[in-house]
């Protein structure tokens, strides 16, 4: 049978290639996208959303629009990674429009599409954590009827993205990402930013990935051109690890759980109080938090697998 997935995202350019992956997948049904703001403001997010669906001829899965803010104060400042709009500033005019999106709110159908079957949906989670946290706050049963849980953000060895010790989707929403890592009992699966950044690929596959002569690789390379020059610009050794997807990689997990080769089971939490480290994630090896559910915080991946699904989801 099919996997079930349903995808809650604040779809920048990594959310695209992570969303692409899914669509490709023969194993996959993608019951619905929520949106939530992080990369871009949400009506971006769920413009963005539209277009990866047209671009890959899937505009019969739902989109709904979720949070706007995070639970508590303003978003954490953006630098824009992937451009204003979240998909390298290069606008589409004839994109699907918002009115495509549907009425019912993200969070909402969240509830709505694990209680109709509990126990067999996967919610992949790309980008701040603000819908999780409202939908347990709503139904704090909602863990309990998901299948598993597999989300991008946060941080192992405190090497931050945004801020000194914080990586961008828990620090954007840090008291989301508290409920979240605290309150879900399901399986979860954790793609840190680290373990990211240590299974980037090679630029030679990244070139070679992008020239594939097909619609998809062209708009992949369209709105992806922005982030490129931005970081050759501002650190060209930046670019020395090579390609990172970073929303693939949980992707990734959720497709296929044999392509995480290594992970470290251990109970997680966020620092919320800290001047340097609000927002970073805590891995509690030596069980001083005595918490009954664990968290598979991946360590290891096969990248060719990661390749393959890169290069069927441009195809």
């Amino acid at each position: 049978m099919a996997k079930k997935l349903l995808i809650d995202t604040d779809c920048g350019t990594d959310d695209a290639q992570a969303i692409m992956i899914a669509l490709a997948s023969p194993s996959v049904e993608v019951l619905g996208i929520t949106c939530c703001y992080g990369n871009t403001q949400l009506e971006n997010v769920c413009q963005n959303v539209l277009r990866v669906l047209q671009v890959c001829n899937r505009l019969e899965i739902p989109v709904y629009q979720g949070a706007s803010t995070p639970l508590l104060g303003a978003s954490a400042k953006n630098d824009y990674f992937y451009g204003i709009d979240g998909l390298g500033d290069v606008p589409d005019p004839d994109a699907p429009q918002l009115d495509c999106v549907q009425k019912e709110h993200g969070v909402m159908a969240m509830l709505r599409m694990a209680s109709e079957q509990p126990g067999q949906v996967s919610l992949v989670a790309l980008g701040p954590l603000t819908n999780l946290a409202l939908a347990v706050k709503l139904d704090p049963a909602f863990p309990k009827k998901l299948k598993s849980l597999f989300l991008m953000g946060g941080n192992t060895e405190s090497r931050g993205n945004i801020t000194v010790c914080g990586e961008f989707n828990f620090v954007t929403d840090p008291e989301a990402a508290y409920v979240v890592l605290n309150e879900y009992t399901c399986p979860m699966y954790i793609a840190a930013w680290e373990f990211a950044f240590r299974s980037s690929l090679p630029w030679e596959f990244y070139h070679e990935w992008i020239s594939l002569d097909t619609r998809k690789a062209n708009f992949m390379k369209k709105i992806h051109a922005y982030t490129l020059k931005l970081v050759q610009s501002k650190n060209p050794d930046f670019l020395s690890p090579g390609f990172v997807s970073c929303d693939s990689y949980a992707m990734a997990a959720a497709i296929d759980e044999s392509f995480v080769t290594e992970a470290i089971e251990t109970a997680v939490s966020v620092e919320l109080n800290g001047s340097l480290t609000r927002g970073m994630m805590v891995l509690d090896m030596k069980d001083h938090l005595k918490k009954k559910s664990k968290a598979f915080v991946m360590n290891k991946c096969d990248l060719e697998k990661f390749k393959a699904f890169l290069v069927a989801a441009l195809k």
